[in-house]
């Protein structure tokens, strides 16, 4: 008697060999959308502000915080490149009764996401207001143009991520932005402490109190935490930001993802009949995502310091710290120090344009984030409505709650950034670096053939990463946050 020979795993049609070599330069894609998202308010305010009022002493905060997110968000990624879907879709797979974890980031980020995009909307109608000459603005609506600027600023960025136009505008702001990278970065070396200041600045020092001068600056509170907490919060950007990555890695098709498209659960069947050799092409784009990730994280911690020395050097022996609707005009002498009227004009022009490309990300970002949150909490809604229109229904809300946001807080930019920085960048990153180590370690396994778990199985560097990063901003949700808010 005769068996017939097990069938062979069905193959992955799209799924190619991996560039190797200096290759992998060519394929560096999701990390610069990463770092174009974040690159805005965490950075153009936070990070300068921050440098003006503690110094250089707390250098070590940025480092800190990039470096552990870079672990969340590459350890999440690397989830997707073997399975095709996204951190959403991992989280629903967590041990424990049905869409649990889901259910938190869905009504966490949904208050996260509106105040965090609107106060972006409102820092950017900041800066764009101040690019408008007084002469053209009517006596009438002079007061109320910051609040105006702030609604141009959404609709613009809206009707950009509705009708999906990015390749043109991408090119126009990535330029604006290389302008103010390139001029912080030229005034960061130019103001550069020594170098035993720099190597102290590394070494978790805290200032013992914020200084006497920036107190008198409205919402500037004695405690430093009040501080570094927003600023570690959008270093590398927030929560969303590591789940933002698994989506730009599936735009850009690395591994099991390629062809997949959004909002869609993993192929189970294929996943648990994967061959070995399938599982070895996939690994070869894990090692892609490590240098795109990498990658990221090493641009983020030089163009975050830089923004942060030259608040230190420019603007901290002023005594000017960015604060209110005059944020930007505060902001802008980090150039015009240097530069004059013209250098101060391509800083509000550069900042506008970095602000808006970021908020584009957000609203290209949030919306597929609670669309996946909600095709997973109420599957009725989304056997009825496409995804692509679940997309569009939260932008049209993001809309809605910008304006009203912006006409709330048009005299507190600031204030919203760093309450959003704290909401969505810190409150939940603990425990999704302890999701992320049970999606890599529990879930994935069980997801995948036994020809291929051994070669996708993730190193131990991993779980030693997502372990700090869980214990640390552990510790700042629940020490330094509470403190800090209780004086």
């Amino acid at each position: 008697m005769t068996t017939d020979p097990p069938s062979p795993a069905p193959s992955h049609p799209l799924l190619k060999r991996a560039p190797a070599g200096l290759a992998i330069i060519a394929m560096l894609g999701p990390s610069l959308v990463w770092c174009a998202e974040y690159i805005g308010s965490g950075e153009v305010i936070l990070a300068t502000r921050t440098g003006a009022i503690l110094g250089t002493s707390v250098l070590w905060a940025i480092v800190l915080g990039i470096f552990l997110k870079y672990w969340i968000g590459m350890s999440g990624a690397r989830y997707t490149v073997c399975t095709g879907e996204g951190m959403i879709d991992m989280l629903d797979r967590m041990p424990g009764p049905s869409h649990w974890a889901v259910w938190i980031v869905l009504v966490v980020q949904f208050v996260s996401a509106a105040l965090s995009i609107g106060s972006l909307a409102t820092a950017a109608g900041a800066f764009l207001n101040n690019l408008i000459p007084d002469a053209w603005v009517p006596a009438s609506l002079g007061r109320h143009m910051p609040m105006l600027c702030g609604w141009v600023v959404t609709f613009f960025a809206a009707g950009i991520v509705w009708s999906g136009l990015f390749n043109v505008l991408k090119m126009v702001m990535s330029l604006f932005v290389l302008v103010i990278v390139v001029g912080v970065l030229y005034v960061a070396v130019h103001v550069l402490p020594g170098w035993g200041d720099l190597a102290r600045s590394l070494g978790f020092h805290l200032p013992s109190q914020v200084p006497d001068w920036a107190l008198q600056y409205k919402g500037v509170d004695r405690n430093p935490w009040s501080e570094i907490l927003p600023l570690i919060g959008w270093g590398a950007g927030g929560f969303a930001s590591q789940v933002w990555y698994t989506y730009w890695v599936m735009g850009a098709g690395y591994g099991a993802t390629a062809g997949r498209g959004y909002g869609r659960p993993a192929d189970v069947k294929w996943l648990g009949s994967m061959s070995r050799s399938t599982a070895q092409t996939i690994k070869s784009w894990c090692r892609v995502l490590y240098a795109d990730a990498t990658f990221a994280m090493v641009l983020g911690i030089v163009i975050t310091g830089a923004f942060y020395l030259a608040g230190a050097g420019i603007l901290g022996p002023k005594q000017l710290a960015p604060e209110g609707p005059d944020v930007a005009l505060t902001l802008s002498r980090i150039f015009s120090d240097r530069w004059g009227a013209l250098g101060g004009f391509l800083f509000l022009v550069s900042g506008t344009a970095a602000l808006v490309a970021t908020q584009i990300g957000q609203l290209a970002g949030w919306p597929r984030l609670l669309a996946d949150s909600t095709r997973l909490c109420f599957p009725g809604f989304n056997r009825k409505i496409p995804w692509k229109w679940q997309f569009r229904f939260f932008l049209l809300f993001f809309i809605a709650t910008n304006m009203f946001i912006i006409f709330c807080f048009k005299e507190k930019p600031v204030f919203l950034v760093q309450t959003s920085a704290i909401m969505d960048g810190l409150l939940l990153t603990p425990l999704q670096a302890l999701w992320v180590l049970v999606g890599l370690f529990v879930v994935l396994p069980k997801l995948l053939s036994k020809e291929a778990a051994p070669v996708l199985k993730p190193h131990g560097i991993f779980a030693l990463g997502l372990l700090i990063a869980f214990l640390v901003f552990a510790y700042f949700c629940v020490i330094q946050i509470p403190a800090t808010l209780s004086k």
